[in-house]
């Protein structure tokens, strides 16, 4: 192996690539429902009282992270003396992804939206039972689990920076998570002291997530409507 040798750099070619750093305050998220072809969820969120809005909801998102995985490896030891060997026979991701999302005002999309969601993947019902304790009336709880395909949907986060111009040919960071779901939905605390906002986190699981440089979905139309 040769030896690095130190170089010397002018201050021109320091500041040409490292005062160019990127910020995390340029994103875009896109939730992907479950695109059932007959329109099932589509049809379950208006009967839940939903008035989706598609662009509404990925903006709303003001938190988010770029995934991490790891190697899992296996180590073989005593194949050379006091030499420990490690070797890779798998890799894993994590095991689910945080977003957390404002909540407007008029109906709470976010936190509607993703409890609707996981009724739909639970198929929960509530009925009412009179008979029990003396005629007063109580909800049953009721739920049947569909199957994975018919529940899992997609998700796209892309990272760009305020200087995205297509002349200059500013590459994006495209995540694809395949397979993605609500896990749980995070509580949020309300409270009569000074008011904040709400916000609603909702961690999503996932089985693998790959890394596209073309963004797509409906991030190209918010990328175009900033470098107008």
């Amino acid at each position: 192996m040769a030896t690095i040798q130190p170089q010397r750099r002018s201050l021109a070619e320091i500041k040409a690539k490292l005062l160019n750093p990127a910020t995390t305050s340029h994103f875009q998220v896109n939730i992907g429902s479950p695109s059932r072809a007959d329109g099932t969820f589509s049809r379950f969120l208006r009967q839940s009282g939903v008035n989706f809005d598609q662009d509404q909801l990925n903006i709303s998102c003001s938190d988010a992270s770029l995934p991490g995985s790891r190697l899992a490896t296996s180590e073989i030891l005593n194949n050379f003396p006091g030499v420990r060997e490690r070797h890779v026979y798998r890799r894993g991701y994590d095991v689910q992804i945080n977003l957390t999302f404002y909540c407007d005002a008029d109906q709470y999309l976010p936190i509607r939206f993703f409890e609707a969601w996981m009724n739909y993947i639970t198929n929960t019902t509530n009925q009412n039972d009179p008979n029990f304790n003396g005629g007063a009336e109580r909800e049953g709880y009721f739920y049947r689990v569909k199957f994975p395909r018919e529940y899992r949907g997609a998700l796209e986060i892309t990272k760009f920076e305020k200087n995205l111009d297509e002349r200059r040919k500013t590459k994006t960071l495209t995540y694809k998570f395949v397979n993605c779901f609500p896990l749980a939905i995070n509580s949020m605390p309300i409270s009569y002291d000074g008011s904040n906002l709400l916000k609603c986190t909702v961690g999503m699981a996932y089985s693998r997530y790959f890394i596209e440089d073309a963004p797509q979905g409906v991030i190209p139309r918010f990328i175009n409507a900033l470098t107008r």
